[in-house]
């Protein structure tokens, strides 16, 4: 009798996430590469927006080397999912939203310059990266229910315990929102 009571605790403690864990954390992979392909894609059209408005805004130089230089910064970082730590998180995230900035300046040169705007090239590539950035969006939130449901697992019993005793994954860091304040706030429009 006593033989089949542990025979069942551990068939409880070993099948209480023997695959969901790993299965969670394979979630997790492929949801991270998936951030990190749409990052890459934002990245690839940068070139052909800035050679697009070079011939139409030669004199905008500083913003044309703003947008290069922070494509650079944010390919240079480029983080697997077991580098995943808050701080990197941060830096991943720094260096993305300086690139969105620095994209943001660009297409503020853009209402400068009619002809630009006009240009299909320039309008084929600006709705691109229109699209690529609504992919990111959507990437980056199945990436944060991947981290949830990979935290729950590892964080709440009984999966908890076979982590704890097994496993040993550590909590997976979330996406955060940098400059929250300026988020908060909406911006005032005038007319």
């Amino acid at each position: 009798m006593r033989v089949l009571q542990i025979l069942t605790l551990c068939i409880f403690f070993t099948s209480c996430g023997m695959q969901s864990i790993p299965t969670a954390l394979n979630e997790v992979e492929a949801q991270w590469a998936e951030v990190q392909n749409q990052y890459k894609r934002r990245s690839d059209l940068i070139p052909n927006l800035v050679n697009v408005v070079k011939g139409y805004a030669s004199h905008e130089k500083e913003t044309l080397t703003a947008v290069i230089s922070a494509r650079a910064q944010a390919t240079k970082i480029n983080l697997h999912v077991d580098q995943l730590t808050p701080q990197t998180m941060k830096q991943f995230q720094k260096a993305q939203a300086g690139l969105s900035s620095a994209l943001s300046k660009l297409m503020m040169v853009s209402e400068r310059y009619p002809n630009l705007k006009a240009n299909q090239n320039f309008r084929d590539l600006q709705h691109q990266l229109e699209g690529t950035e609504n992919r990111i969006t959507v990437s980056r939130n199945r990436y944060i229910q991947s981290i949830k449901q990979f935290n729950n697992l590892i964080t709440v019993p009984p999966t908890s315990w076979y982590n704890s005793f097994f496993l040993k994954h550590s909590k997976k860091p979330q996406f955060k929102v940098e400059n929250l304040e300026k988020v908060q706030n909406a911006p005032k429009v005038e007319f």
